[in-house]
């Protein structure tokens, strides 16, 4: 099944391309990672559903995986086209808080949803001020011929590389007005890769460099991790769409001038033969925004009541490369999916370990293999899924050994979850579960009794408070979404 090649869509080049890694036997991939100065929002955590995804098709297809995640805790300011204060200052300023321990906090709140949603840990977590001297050394490297120095700074000059912007497919001028309009800038699109800490004001974070006391850029950070850890140059770098814009291509600038190269054309000249990106999360009501105080982040879908990996459910559901809308509606429809096919893999869990290659699995298996060597066609792969959960009249031990193939690939912890584990309670609810049991058998009671009108005034009464009442199913209860 693992044998079809796999084939990933390269923004670089705006093409499937079949994956051939650059250390025989290894992968080995770069993510971008947060700017660890507020809670992710789900849209946030869609990019590292789909890495989670890449990186365990990479696993399954054989390869020996080493990912890279980097926290950023310095030098993103709050315009990721180069303007603005740096996120995580400005964040400590409002909070009066340590910087540090704004870090800390965000950076745990972080991993805290990494885990629910059930994303692998990566090889290392790269966090930016662990790479200071590094960061000095890298920007040495490159400055006399790619940057010069303003009274703000040192910029890199675009124009010093060949085909600047082309991940992005152009400078356009929308992505121009994103730019900060600095005095001196050679080129609109020139870009600070260390920051100078203004004579008026102080910083938590700042270092020592040959331009004066400062921080790195947001840019300089993960050229410097990518390379230090994974080396250039490494198979896939992954980030959001909204990366391909700007902080990618000035990523691959600094990579080209690093390598001492000029074009595209070589896999070294970028740093990473292939760069993915997973589309946008939409969501109408404005609340994907950080700014707006309270948004959608993976915390309040729990205090919803949906479990986290209806959310992963939910991404699954879209290609990765597709704008995915979110609606409360698709939530809990992605809920109730996943809990079908939990209710359908409970009698597996206790099946003796089996093999999977009982012909009848053959189609479906390949169906499957195809889906995921198709660019993560997780969608397909679903369906995939849920055909091999309905075969009949096979031995429970080859079912649950396909299963657990697919499992391991779509990360839904299928064996590890009860219906019950599903049923979370919202936040909001009136009422507990010991006083759901005792209602239910009162009710039982009344029924017994035959006194159908209180049985169905308690089940009523149960509907009002959120709680669906389901006769005849084990379960007997869940609340209503």
């Amino acid at each position: 099944m693992t044998q079809t090649p796999l084939k990933l869509f390269n923004s670089l080049t705006r093409e499937l391309e079949e994956f051939t890694p650059v250390h025989e036997g290894e992968a080995r991939v770069y993510s971008c990672g947060p700017t660890v100065y507020n809670y992710p929002h789900i849209g946030n955590m869609r990019a590292y559903v789909f890495a989670d995804v890449l990186g365990r098709t990479l696993s399954w297809k054989g390869y020996d995986l080493t990912h890279i995640i980097n926290i950023t805790d310095v030098g993103h300011l709050t315009d990721d086209g180069d303007a603005g204060e740096d996120k995580m200052e400005k964040m400590a300023a409002a909070r009066a808080q340590s910087i540090w321990d704004i870090a800390k906090h965000y950076t745990e709140a972080f991993w805290a949803d990494v885990k629910a949603l059930n994303i692998r840990e990566p090889a290392k977590w790269s966090v930016a001020t662990d790479y200071i001297d590094e960061m000095i050394d890298f920007a040495k490297g490159i400055a006399d011929r790619h940057c010069y120095e303003l009274d703000s700074g040192l910029y890199f000059d675009v124009s010093t590389v060949a085909d600047y912007g082309r991940l992005a497919r152009a400078v356009t001028e929308e992505g121009e007005g994103r730019i900060d309009t600095v005095a001196g800038k050679r080129n609109a699109a020139d870009f600070a890769i260390w920051r100078k800490t203004p004579a008026d004001k102080t910083r938590q974070m700042e270092w020592d460099s040959p331009w004066g006391k400062g921080a790195p850029g947001w840019h300089l950070e993960c050229s410097v991790m990518g390379e230090k850890l994974l080396g250039f140059p490494f198979d896939i770098h992954t980030g959001g769409i909204d990366h391909r814009e700007i902080h990618h291509p000035n990523e691959i600038a600094q990579n080209q001038a690093f390598c001492g190269c000029g074009g595209l054309s070589e896999a070294t000249h970028s740093g990473a033969k292939i760069w993915m990106h997973n589309n946008f999360l939409i969501e109408r009501s404005g609340k994907m925004s950080k700014s707006s105080g309270e948004f959608l982040r993976l915390q309040l879908l729990i205090d919803r009541g949906y479990h986290p990996l209806a959310y992963r459910m939910m991404c699954l559901q879209a290609h990765y490369r597709s704008e995915l809308e979110f609606s409360w509606e698709g939530l809990g429809a992605a809920l109730t999916r996943l809990k079908r096919i939990v209710m359908a893999v409970g009698p597996l869990k206790d099946a003796a370990s089996g093999t999977p290659d009982h012909p009848k699995f053959a189609p479906i298996r390949e169906k499957f293999a195809a889906a995921m060597a198709d660019d993560l066609n997780t969608p397909i792969a679903l369906v995939a899924l849920e055909e091999a959960l309905a075969v009949k009249k096979v031995d429970a031990g080859s079912k649950r050994a396909v299963i657990a193939q697919m499992n391991a690939v779509l990360g839904l912890g299928l064996f590890d979850l009860s219906r019950a584990d599903l049923r979370l309670r919202p936040e909001g609810a009136t009422i507990t579960e010991e006083e759901i049991e005792a209602e239910l058998i009162r009710r039982k009671q009344a029924r017994m009794a035959k006194d159908f009108a209180t049985s169905d005034a308690i089940r009523e009464s149960l509907g009002e408070k959120g709680v669906e009442v389901m006769d005849g199913d084990p379960l007997g209860w869940d609340w209503k979404l």
